[in-house]
């Protein structure tokens, strides 16, 4: 079931507050980003996140999930309605994660 655009809407809405905010389009779903790095995604309407040490110490008791057949556990945000919350969330992901690899030409 691919995630429809009135979700990414109001997840954005949430990040309206994050630093460098962008998505991409990906087979029906929406991977999201933040200054360039992948912080998470948007399946099946679950806002979920990498499960890094600082989002596993944020969100302890989160449910592991995973975005789609075959891919690694990420971390379901069930605190979606605190804009706050989830802006210094994928903030200190982003944080934990390296510089993106340059593409090759």
């Amino acid at each position: 079931m691919a995630s429809g655009k009135e979700y990414l809407d109001f997840v954005l809405d949430r990040l309206s507050g994050a630093p460098e905010i962008t998505y991409r389009p990906m087979m029906g779903e929406y991977i999201i980003y933040c200054r360039g790095k992948v912080v998470g995604g948007i399946y099946d309407d679950r806002f979920l996140v990498k499960p890094t040490k600082s989002a596993l110490e944020m969100m302890p008791d989160a449910a592991q999930e995973l975005p789609y057949d075959g891919g690694k556990p990420m971390l379901l945000v069930e605190e979606i309605d605190n804009s706050n919350f989830v802006c210094r969330l994928v903030g200190s992901i982003a944080d934990e994660l390296p510089a993106p690899k340059a593409r090759r030409k």
